[in-house]
């Protein structure tokens, strides 16, 4: 399948290819992913996208196409929390889901050899990056050397050299609920070492936490340098839409907000895998606000 997609003055032409199938024999399901990519590119950086909770490899156009039209080779897997898949919460996986959310990524990571011959083109393994929303970010986030409160384990990846969390969940104040259903949403971001782009909506309240929007602040104050934080006023949990284009979740739409997000992203990709040094910093003109540390 082949998208057009104007950047700028531009016009780009991206290619996609959807289900390509990692065999992953002690998953229980094959992994499926997507790959999106520049049409006719060659060696290419990587991008690997986890989504939110339910989601799958077919959300997060906004950004899977923009990233792809402005040189990026991105793969989305879909996990096993997807509505696509209906895993039923009886099934042993389900406890499971945190840690194999990880496993899928690093999965991914594993089979580009795969990921080249289906999109035919090639990769450049020294220029992996990990981005993730929600559920998701907390995902790439542990590929980037964050933990969970008592809980000792180490999935960092030094394969990833950089990273783009999207919307975290932050660590303490969480709900009676969230606390009994999900115990690890409880991040330790004082190990996640490699470089990040935090963006955070300064309107997001989650169902989850106690605490207010600051609570998606944390992967960025409580995380080693460096990092960077992307606030987006008036930003709830979708972020102006990134989720999808007229994706139904979306409660705050809006296209200034998820242009300013592609283009913040983008830029501090291209900047933090060595693609281009001058992108980096860019004023967030607009419904935002850019810090660093």
């Amino acid at each position: 399948m082949f998208h057009d997609v104007r950047t700028g003055a531009s016009m780009k032409t991206i290619a996609s290819v959807k289900p390509v199938v990692l065999p992953a024999p002690g998953r229980g399901d094959d992994l499926l992913v997507r790959i999106t990519a520049p049409a006719g590119g060659r060696d290419l950086p990587v991008i690997v996208f986890s989504h939110g909770f339910g989601q799958s490899l077919d959300g997060y156009a906004p950004l899977a196409d923009h990233w792809a039209a402005n040189g990026f080779l991105v793969v989305q897997p879909t996990h096993l929390d997807s509505r696509t898949l209906a895993l039923p919460p009886e099934d042993p996986r389900t406890p499971l889901i945190w840690r194999l959310r990880v496993d899928d990524v690093r999965h991914v990571l594993d089979a580009l050899d795969v990921v080249e011959e289906a999109a035919g083109t090639t990769i450049d393994r020294d220029k992996v990056a990990v981005a993730g929303h929600s559920w998701g970010a907390q995902t790439v986030g542990m590929l980037l050397g964050a933990g969970v409160m008592n809980d000792n384990s180490d999935m960092a990846d030094d394969r990833v050299k950089a990273g783009v969390l999207l919307a975290a969940a932050g660590n303490g104040g969480l709900t009676p609920f969230a606390a009994e259903h999900f115990p690890f949403m409880n991040p330790d971001f004082t190990t996640m070492t490699t470089p990040a782009l935090v963006v955070a909506g300064d309107n997001d309240q989650s169902a989850l936490s106690t605490r207010g929007p600051d609570w998606f602040t944390d992967a960025y104050f409580e995380s080693p340098a460096p990092k960077a934080l992307l606030t987006v006023f008036g930003g709830e949990h979708s972020l102006g839409g990134i989720t999808g284009y007229n994706a139904a979740e979306t409660t705050d739409e809006s296209p200034e907000r998820v242009a300013l997000i592609q283009r913040v992203t983008t830029a501090y990709l291209r900047f933090s895998l060595g693609l281009d040094h001058a992108a980096w910093p860019v004023p967030a003109d607009g419904p935002g606000k850019i810090e660093f540390k």
